[in-house]
């Protein structure tokens, strides 16, 4: 019986040694393994986090673009406003233009929001097309008139170079 204790104490400790090395060489591969790549959602957050303060506007408007109703497109009169201030901007190179698109209370709040922001977006675009770098243009949030002033003061874009 002796004999078979001796054989049987060997693989007991064959057998341990062997899980042993299992068990380092499963937590070294697993120590090793990068860790997940975040989902994109994640990263939005993070992002979202870096937006910029809001921009106090400073001073007097420079110009006001007045739209039609419900609509969001620059008509041809609104040439002089965009030309004043590409024109402030070449002189001032260090300075940005922040517009300010307004809506008036009447209607869904929200469609106003978007269509205030819409304008915006307009004369941005018009800039850009005339040659101003992008990053010099700021946007301050849709502004909601109070009922004061016609209703054209309601659905306007104000420019100010500062």
């Amino acid at each position: 019986m002796a004999s078979n204790d001796e054989g049987e104490d060997i693989g007991v400790i064959v057998g341990a040694l062997f899980g042993v090395f299992v068990l380092v060489f499963g937590i070294s591969m697993w120590k090793s393994t990068p860790a997940p790549v975040a989902p994109k959602a994640s990263m939005a957050v993070a992002v979202a986090a870096t937006v910029e303060p809001e921009i106090a506007p400073v001073g007097e408007a420079l110009a006001k673009i007045y739209f039609a109703v419900g609509q969001s497109s620059l008509n041809e009169s609104d040439k002089d406003a965009i030309a004043r201030t590409m024109a402030a901007l070449v002189l001032n190179p260090q300075s940005i233009v922040l517009l300010s698109g307004f809506h008036d209370t009447s209607g869904d709040a929200a469609r106003n929001a978007e269509l205030a922001k819409g304008r915006a977006v307009a004369v941005r675009d018009a800039l850009i097309a005339g040659g101003i770098a992008a990053d010099r243009v700021k946007f301050r949030k849709p502004e909601s008139t109070l009922g004061t002033g016609s209703a054209e003061e309601g659905r306007r874009v104000e420019i100010r170079v500062q």
